[in-house]
């Protein structure tokens, strides 16, 4: 899908990287490695995303660190397509409503890091009807074409493993709106 609409595949990996995690920060070197192509096609992709103001940049040293200018009046669309891409809108909605005490669902593994990666790995925070759950997700794989890996905690689990988590490499989703 968005694969037409902007032809470029770099671009594409660097909207991926920076808009699907607003956290997500890198340089350009960092970003050759993960992407696997040349510095010159990335840094021209940086500096029309930077000119176009969808980026922010600060020098670090001798390096230029990128990171998502959230303030961007496009940043709420361009999330929204993105998630869309990775199928994320279909799972969250047709799932989110039908568990049961759901509290919020997080994105993690590569996808949350934005890397364009074929298994989606979601975690579901509540008290929900797992069996339901495994039904509605072996749907959603069949409509988004990926693979769903999902682990399911109470809130004070989740609470426990953020609490120990230094990276913290967890994509809040959906949450049901009362502070958690």
């Amino acid at each position: 899908m968005i694969n037409a609409l902007i032809t470029s595949k770099t671009r594409i990996k660097l909207l991926l990287k920076f808009f699907l995690n607003p956290d997500n920060a890198a340089y350009l070197r960092g970003l050759e490695t993960e992407f696997g192509e040349s510095s010159n096609a990335i840094r021209l992709e940086l500096n029309r995303l930077e000119k176009a103001n969808m980026l922010e940049s600060k020098v670090e040293g001798n390096r230029k660190l990128y990171k998502v200018n959230r303030q961007h009046p496009l940043y709420n669309d361009i999330n929204s397509i993105v998630r869309k891409y990775f199928g994320l809108d279909v799972i969250v909605d047709s799932i989110a409503k039908r568990l049961g005490n759901l509290r919020a669902v997080y994105l993690t593994g590569e996808i949350a890091r934005g890397s364009d990666f074929s298994i989606l790995d979601l975690i579901f925070v509540g008290d929900i009807d797992k069996k339901y759950l495994l039904n509605l997700i072996e749907k959603a794989e069949a409509l988004i074409k990926r693979k769903v890996r999902y682990l399911v905690y109470t809130e004070a689990e989740f609470k426990k493993i953020l609490a120990g988590d230094v990276k913290n490499g967890y994509v809040l989703i959906w949450n049901d709106g009362v502070e958690q």
